[in-house]
């Protein structure tokens, strides 16, 4: 039962800012999470961490240790990102519009509202309040919108709605009375960022960027400038008689000779000593660039310094990509046609990344190459349905936007994308060879896609067009069965042929449930007519079998063995039934632990609500001792089954952006209009992300679901465990949530006595008794100590101490095995002791094989993962191997 949070996948890119760290890692938000994306491994991760609502604003310190993330509500927490744990929370009073750590990484710059605040960033060691605020600059007369820091971390220019720019001074320096004022532009700010001019080392640039496509050049004299000093031989700053004594009135331009006498004597660079005096010289715009590209808004930009290159966004969806400051136009493309909400620079500037709310999707782009590195997109709208391969490492998706997407579990990466199906995807089933795909959709076709050539090979069709909700397929794969939303039938076709075999009739409601037996030819099929059915599809004879129920039946699921078939009811309860005798075995009562939070249009309280509390989603553990179960509800149900009992509930999000989360309402926000969150206020952005009032209605509604109120209502729509059991995945409205068991520390209490300790196990290695010290381990239940007997012992032991593994600790033996497959460099080892182990023990692995279901799935997914990387390497070096065995055999 110890699964935690693992991974999200499919859930879109929906605005905000995007940060890369390191070079290599895309740092974005998704919903109130945060994803992790590895360019180069093509791995991505999320953070188990969560805001209170959807993130709005991202920061990575410079040396990408430390991540800042500000949600809608102004909360705020300090994340250490290679920890991922959450170090410190704060909230701010007004929303948060742009953050950035300053380059040496001591403070923060925060805009918040019309206030420019300066925080202190916070360390590694435990304080009573961490952050502390340096400075607050209230000078700007609507919201900052941009903030750049100076590369000495002393000076922040910041953009605001007021059409202007401000250079701040972070120090209380004597000659600096209010911050210099950049006017011109006639929009809001989107970008203002310092630059070096890098043909005179003295004068030091500025650039902004406004809302309606103009880009100004700035460009900063200095006092010493002004009073015609060459600028070939700058005087230095720590010499009082070169510089002019009429400044400040006291010889001394910011009060503190020492600390420029230091900035000589480092190595620091011209730039550096000019630019520690931005407020005593003089700031003249240079020119005035246009990108025409009206009447599209420019609404995202970012500046490398190393590179001197600005790249911008446009609301038409084109970029593009200018040296400065020369404003040579390098590249100008249109990537879609929404808008770019977000456009970055990696730190070598080579890389450029861009996101649009929109589409829900990340780009990232080679710009001399012109050559993509990453190009994910997550499902635009609610993801319907799942499905796990055989060998647990695919992980197929379908949802409302018609697509199907095929992930990767162990990467979190989308490797192929089908979008030839015109309607929502409903029902998705992975043959037995996990080499075809089924999909079931309501555009009225069935189609089966191979994932070897990444194709639609055949479509299964009906006379005339009908709208299937449910999928299910016999365990040879050969003849694949659809129930309907409209017709109330159900339909049998030949995989080989494509022939429509037989129409199954007799349910009198929408067919939402469809399982062939694992063990027998018998499909089960559940209804909204109140009905569970089993039908005999190879004999011919129609309905076997009815199991009537007082409500409507919503989902059906057959136990791993077939002994067992569960179905769940409108009026929340799960029925359990011996499909063989035709015997009702037990019944769950679940409508306390369904209990949804209370939506913003509800009446009545959620305790005592009555609609939609009921699960529309079941599966089975693999060896069909436990059940979960979904509906609309942020909790997951894992129930056991011969007890009844509930054991655990998973809370699936606790992000406030979404319906049905709270279980109390702020009566605050309730007005004579309604809730004051559901009202638009003028100020809204029609433009970003998503339109709210769209979602949801896209595709059908179970009975009792719940009315769309304008905010996406949180709810699980499918439930599935990969089949080695280590983990399993739930389609929300968050997206696809993973949850895996944690390798943790885990041992039975019961088989422990006074002599069983690490110190005994490693007596056991030195006194040359590896059985001893195995069955030690395995007692001991610790996973680093089973592995490490298992690589102490040698080859020629491995038969003798496999034979003498009691049966009961198998289990946990094929388990390490498996895992020492993935991550261990000694492969014909463990593959050995592996092979011995199935020698010694397999009639007793035959006769349990229910029970050792999962481990042994483990280790089918370990081989096949070795195989498929083995086979990639022989390939590509295959005439090199001829080669050196040639060369062998010659000598």
């Amino acid at each position: 039962m110890n699964f935690r949070f693992h991974n999200l996948l499919g859930a879109p890119y929906r605005g905000g800012n995007v940060v890369v760290s390191n070079n290599t890692l895309l740092i974005s938000a998704v919903g109130n999470r945060i994803s992790v994306t590895d360019l180069v491994k093509s791995e991505t991760t999320t953070l188990p961490c969560q805001s209170s609502s959807n993130v709005a604003r991202i920061a990575v310190s410079p040396d990408g240790v430390f991540l800042l993330v500000i949600d809608d509500n102004s909360r705020c927490l300090f994340i250490n990102l290679r920890r991922r744990v959450v170090l410190h929370r704060i909230s701010f009073k007004k929303p948060v519009s742009a953050l950035k750590f300053s380059p040496d990484g001591a403070f923060i710059a925060v805009a918040v509202g019309k206030l420019l605040q300066i925080w202190r960033s916070p360390g590694f060691k435990k304080e009573f309040f961490p952050f502390e605020l340096v400075r607050t600059f209230a000078n700007c007369d609507d919201k900052v919108t941009a903030i750049d820091w100076s590369p000495c971390s002393k000076y922040v220019l910041a953009g605001s709605k007021d059409l202007t720019a401000r250079l701040f001074c972070l120090e209380k320096l004597s000659g600096y009375k209010k911050p210099f004022l950049l006017l011109g532009h006639r929009d809001t700010i989107v970008g203002a960022f310092f630059g070096v001019d890098k043909k005179t080392n003295r004068a030091f640039r500025a650039y902004t960027l406004s809302r309606d496509g103009a880009i100004f050049t700035w460009s900063y004299n200095t006092a010493d400038d002004m009073l015609g000093v060459e600028n070939s031989e700058p005087p230095s700053p720590g010499t009082p008689e070169q510089r002019p004594s009429n400044q400040n009135g006291d010889g001394d331009v910011d009060g503190n000779v020492k600390k420029r006498k230091n900035l000589d004597e480092g190595d620091s660079n011209l730039d550096e000593r000019s630019e520690y005096l931005l407020h005593t010289g003089k700031w003249e715009l240079l020119k005035k660039d246009y990108f025409m590209q009206a009447p599209a808004k420019l609404t995202a930009c970012d500046y490398h310094r190393g590179l001197d290159l600005v790249v911008v966004g446009f609301s038409n969806g084109v970029f593009g990509l200018y040296q400065m400051p020369d404003f040579v136009c390098i590249h100008l493309l249109s990537i879609s046609r929404e808008k770019i909400t977000t456009a970055v620079f990696n730190d070598l500037g080579n890389w450029l990344t861009f996101g649009c709310a929109k589409l829900g999707q990340l780009l990232v782009w080679e710009w001399k190459s012109e050559s993509y590195i990453l190009k994910q997109q997550g499902h635009y709208f609610d993801v319907n349905c799942l499905a796990y391969s055989p060998d647990s490492q695919l992980l197929a998706t379908g949802a409302d936007d018609n697509k199907i997407k095929v992930w990767t579990v162990s990467s979190g990466f989308c490797f192929v994308t089908f979008s030839e199906h015109t309607n929502a995807v409903t029902a998705l089933h992975f043959t037995s060879n996990s080499h075809c795909l089924l999909s079931a959709s309501l555009d009225g076709t069935v189609r089966a896609w191979d994932l070897f050539r990444y194709r639609n090979f055949r479509t299964f069709t009906t006379p005339s067009s009908r709208q299937f909700v449910s999928l299910a397929a016999d365990q040879s794969g050969e003849v694949i069965c659809a129930g309907t939303l409209d017709s109330f039938e159900i339909f049998v076709w030949s995989m080989k042929t494509g022939r429509l075999l037989d129409v199954l009739s007799g349910h009198e409601g929408p067919v939402h449930g469809l399982m062939f037996s694992p063990t027998t030819a018998i499909l089960a099929s559940s209804s909204w007519d109140k009905t569970v059915r089993l039908w005999d599809v190879f004999e011919g004879k129609g309905a076997v079998e009815t199991f009537p129920h007082t409500h409507d039946v919503l989902t059906v699921v057959y136990r791993p063995d077939g002994k067992q078939l569960a179905c769940s009811t409108l009026d929340s309860q799960i029925h359990f039934w011996d499909p063989i005798d035709g015997l009702l075995m037990y019944t769950i009562e679940a409508r306390r632990d369904i209990a949804h939070g209370r939506l913003m249009t509800d009446r009545r309280s959620a305790a005592n609500s009555s609609s939609g509390k009921c699960f529309t989603t079941l599966c089975y553990s693999a060896d069909g001792s436990y059940i979960f179960a979904g509906g609309v509800s942020k909790y997951i149900c894992m129930y056991d089954v011969a007890d009844q009992v509930l054991l655990r509930r998973f809370q699936i999000t606790h992000n406030l952006s979404l319906d049905g989360v709270l279980d109390f309402l702020n009566s605050k926000k309730m007005t004579e209009a309604g809730p004051l969150d559901l009202i638009d206020d003028d100020n809204s952005d029609a433009e970003e992300g998503i339109d709210k009032q769209t979602r949801g209605k896209l595709g059908y509604n179970l009975p009792g679901s719940l009315p769309n109120s304008g905010r996406p209502v949180i709810r699980t729509k499918c439930l599935r465990i990969a089949p080695t059991g280590r983990s399993w995945a739930a389609a929300t409205t968050e997206g696809v949530i993973v949850y895996s068991i944690d390798e943790s520390f885990i041992f039975d209490p019961t088989d422990l006595d006074i002599d069983v300790t690490p110190e005994a196990i490693d007596a056991a290695l030195s006194e040359d008794q590896p059985s001893r010290a195995l069955i030690l381990s395995l007692r001991l239940n610790e996973d680093a100590l089973i592995k490490k007997c298992i690589l102490a012992i040698i080859p020629v032991d491995i038969p003798v101490v496999a034979s003498s593994v009691p049966f009961r600790y198998l289990q946990r033996l094929i388990e390490a095995c498996a895992d020492l497959l993935e991550n261990c460099p000694h492969l014909e080892f463990v593959l050995r002791w592996c092979q011995e182990l199935f020698k010694v023990h397999g009639q007793s692995i035959q006769q349990n094989c229910r029970n050792l279901l999962p481990a042994l799935k483990s280790f089918q997914k370990a081989i096949t993962g070795l195989h498929q990387d083995l086979a990639e390497t022989c390939s590509s070096n295959e005439y090199l191997l001829k080669y050196l065995c040639s060369t062998v055999t010659k000598k």
